[in-house]
This record gives structure tokens, sequence and C-alpha cells, in this order.
């Protein structure tokens, strides 16, 4: 982005930890809808393709969002984006059980997923500007906050629910103290200038290089959206687990992204992009596959946790690739994750259909397939030609 003054190292090493506050609590917020998948369906009396229809909505805000989030957080800044729409996540949340209307659910939906999207262009663009200012890798530690919240999260939601705190005071409480949090940490980062550089791109459609990097994002998100809407539901559903042990499914996927993610940049700065890419994808397959297969609730958890570690540095990876393809981070950003947040947005809908008219795991068994296509894709797309 484009700053107005050199800033001390104190400064940028506050506005480093202020940044991996917002992606935790980014991760956070995320996985309180998560966990809550079940509860929604119960409240609402829905089936898996009407539940699917409600995380389509979802996506279709986060998409359409992000045909303009580079141009939005490139005029507006960085800091002060991060702080409306995780104020804007965080009030969506609030409401979520508050009606008994589908037409409410999916209005909510649609501003869940706006908020997410400008709250995550904006906290990747500060990344990659405090990236470029240190001048070293720090993108898949960014990332591994935002695991890090959604194991947390998720972890303290089924503890909650384990103690028999009704899902409405939890829904209140996370959403209020993320809120709080996401204000708090916003007044610590960068402040940002609008620039030539911010202001003159509005959305283009990807190709080249940034094309390439969206498909693989595309690829990588459809799978990692699916586990965090359906992990949870698979486990109480399929698995006839109890709500508070289902809810650690999601706990156990973000958690092992976490952990991978807290060394992924030493990793980055060891191993080939499309080696790293293309391995970690093929554990994220065999992993699934073997969830499906062996379908009990500790192996699943644990298989859960192994395709975590496989999708660990996927998002960080083409991020900080595409931030550095184009002289304002946010819209190359943006424009990768336009395509990235298409397959997020086609999977868990996909899934929904397919387990409506055969079952959830059948539906699951997209995510070892998508993780085995982009395995076989990563080394021709990443390849140092390119």
């Amino acid at each position: 982005m484009n700053l107005a003054v050199p800033f001390p190292d104190l400064t940028l090493l506050r506005a480093t930890i202020a940044v991996r506050a917002q992606f935790f609590i980014a991760g956070a917020l995320f996985a309180t809808w998560g966990i809550h998948v079940p509860t929604v369906k119960l409240h609402y009396g829905l089936g898996e393709q009407a539940l699917a229809m409600a995380m389509l909505a979802s996506g279709v805000g986060a998409v359409l969002t992000l045909t303009q989030a580079g141009r939005i957080v490139g005029r507006q800044g960085a800091r002060r984006m991060a702080m409306l729409s995780g104020a804007l996540c965080a009030g969506s949340l609030v409401a979520l059980l508050v009606s008994q209307s589908y037409a409410v659910l999916l209005a909510l939906m649609v501003v869940f997923g706006i908020g997410m999207s400008l709250l995550d262009v904006s906290i990747n663009a500060a990344a990659s500007e405090l990236e470029s200012l240190r001048k070293r890798n720090l993108m898949s530690g960014f990332h591994a906050m935002f695991s890090l919240g959604g194991m947390v999260g998720a972890g303290f939601g089924s503890a909650l629910l384990s103690r028999g705190v009704d899902a409405e005071t939890h829904l209140v409480v996370t959403s209020i103290t993320s809120g709080v949090f996401v204000l708090l940490a916003g007044l610590v980062m960068l402040q940002t200038v609008a620039g030539s550089s911010q202001e003159g791109h509005g959305f283009s459609l990807p190709r080249g290089a940034l094309g390439l990097l969206g498909v693989l994002a595309a690829l990588g998100l459809i799978a990692e959206g699916a586990m965090y809407d359906w992990s949870v539901l698979y486990m109480a559903q399929e698995l006839k687990s109890a709500p508070d042990f289902a809810a650690l499914a999601y706990a156990s996927f973000s958690g092992a992204m976490a952990a991978a993610r807290f060394g992924g940049d030493w990793v980055r700065d060891r191993v080939a992009p499309a080696v790293l890419m293309s391995s970690s994808a093929a554990l994220a397959a065999v992993s699934m596959a073997a969830v499906l297969l062996i379908a009990h609730p500790v192996a699943t958890l644990i298989g859960f946790a192994l395709v975590g570690l496989g999708f660990a540095n996927v998002v960080p990876v083409l991020f900080g690739t595409a931030a550095k393809l184009d002289a304002n981070p946010a819209h190359g950003i943006a424009v990768v994750a336009s395509v990235g947040y298409f397959g997020m947005m086609a999977g868990p809908p996909l899934i929904g259909v397919i387990a409506e008219h055969s079952s959830l795991s059948v539906g699951l068994a997209s995510v070892a397939v998508f993780a085995a296509i982009l395995a076989l894709a990563a080394p021709k797309a990443l390849s140092p030609s390119r």
C-alpha cells in the first residue's frame, strides 16, 4: 500500500501484532458460524439443500463484494475497512438466531459474506505490506492466526455447549467480544493513505499469472470451505457424535492448520512453492479419503487434522504471490480471492445437493477429489518458468 512516511521498527512490530490479532478474530468469527451450522439447520428446520442455499447466499455476498474489494480497500485503507467489516461480521452473527424466517437467514448470510470478504482482503493487504516493509516472509504466520482463531473459537463454543450454555448466548458473547477486539486492533494497524496505485483498480477478469493462481485458490478453497461448513455436521449426523464432541471437528482441522502455518514461513524459505503445494494437497486428499473409509469419530478427528495440515499453506502461498504481482497488493489479492471464493461459494452448496440425494459422506468425498486435482495442477501452475 502507499504509506505516508517510513515507520520505525517498534511501530511495525506493533502493527504486525495488530494484524495477527485481526486474523485471529476473523478465524474466530468464521468458526462461530461453522460450529453453529447444525444449530441453524435445526432452528430454521432446513434440509441439506436449503442449508446449502444459505451457504450459497454468503458466498454470493462475498464474491460480488470482491469485484470491488481491491478498489474499496485501496481507497479507504486496510485499517478502516478491517474495523468496519469486522464489526459487520460480528453484527450479522448476533442476529443469526433472532428470527425463524428463512428470508432473514439468507439476508444475514449475504451480509456475513460481504463482511468476511472485505475483512479478508483488508487484513491480507495489510499483511502483504508488512512483509514488504519488514523484508521477510510473514504471510503463513498471519494465516496461522486465522486458523488458531478458528481452533480457539470452535473449542470455546464446544466448551460452552458441553456446559449447557444456549446457542444464542454463545453467539452474543462471541460476537460482542470479537467486535470490540477488531476495533481495538484496528487502532494499532498502520495508517495508510490513498494514492493513485490504490484507487485505479476496479475488478478485471483474472488472466495470465493471476488467473492461474485464482484457479489453484478455487481448488483449495472449495475443499477448505467444505471442511469449515460441513465437518461438524458430518460428525453429528453421519457419526452420531454429541454436539460438544462434534464441534471438535472444526477445532482439529483449524488447529492443525494453525500449527502448520506457524512453521509455514520457515518451510517456504526452503521448499519451492510447487513442491510444497503439490505434496501438501496430496496429504489432504489421502487423509480425507481415509476419514470417509474408516468412519470412526476418533479417526475422523485425526484425519481432519491431517487434512488441515495439507491445506495449511495453500492460501498463504497464493495470496502472498498475488500481492507481489500487482502494484496494489489489495487488488492482486482481490482478483485471486474472487476466483478462490467462487470455489468456496460453489463447494458447500454442491456438497449439500449431493448429500440431499445421497449422503454427506459421499458429498465430502469431493474434498479428496479437489485436493488431488490441486496436487496434480500445482507443479505446472507454480513452475519457475511462469
